[in-house]
């Protein structure tokens, strides 16, 4: 990987394992792990298990970073289980951003990576993640992807390498969430690189 991430986070969160939040069924406090009402979250209630992720991202990993005024995730899906709509799951490759407002530019100011297995509920037609395995750290790292993708390491491993395909994806992502939002931003930038236009500004043209 060529860009710098700078990153900052809590030692918890160097470590593979499994973060436990709630079962399906359970409501109330258990809830607000998901849906806290942060004033960067993504407002929306997630109609999708894609959406429950992001949310889950923000809410959870993403206030673990170095503050910014937006956080906004990158979700890679490399594989779906279905069949179980209290456990679906959702094997990705899954990235944290934060980033400042400076003028019409977005410029990161934190952020990771955090590939992994989700589990999501379906339940009274709601998405929520309810627990996350994540890969581990350092040394940690490959035995613990192994054993989490298990058929799908490969596939992991193609979608990790690739880096274009990695940032079409954020960019998509910026443009999303600033059309949602109304964030008058045109670019977004990292560290020591040049600004980037965003999808569907006017920059893009």
């Amino acid at each position: 990987m060529n860009k710098t991430i700078h990153w900052i986070l809590a030692a918890i969160l160097t470590v593979g394992g499994t973060w436990a939040l709630a079962s399906c069924n359970s409501t109330g406090g258990d809830q607000k792990v998901v849906e806290s009402q942060q004033p960067d979250t993504i407002v929306m209630q997630p109609d999708t298990y894609v959406k429950a992720i992001e949310i889950f991202l923000n809410d959870s990993i993403g206030s673990h970073y170095a503050t910014g005024d937006v956080c906004i995730p990158s979700v890679m899906i490399i594989g779906v289980d279905s069949t179980q709509t209290d456990d679906i799951k959702v094997w990705g490759d899954y990235w944290v951003y934060r980033y400042t407002v400076v003028g019409d530019t977005l410029k990161m100011m934190s952020g990771g990576n955090h590939p992994g297995l989700m589990h999501v509920c379906l339940a009274d037609g709601k998405y929520r993640v309810t627990s996350f395995d994540a890969v581990g750290d350092g040394s940690q790292f490959l035995p613990s992807a192994r054993r989490i993708f298990g058929n799908k390491f490969q596939d992991f491993q193609t979608v990790q390498a690739d880096e274009k395909n990695r940032e079409l994806v954020r960019a998509t992502g910026i443009a999303e969430h600033i059309k949602l939002t109304g964030i008058p931003v045109k670019y977004y930038q990292d560290a020591d690189w040049p600004a980037v236009a965003i999808p569907g500004t006017e920059a893009a043209n």
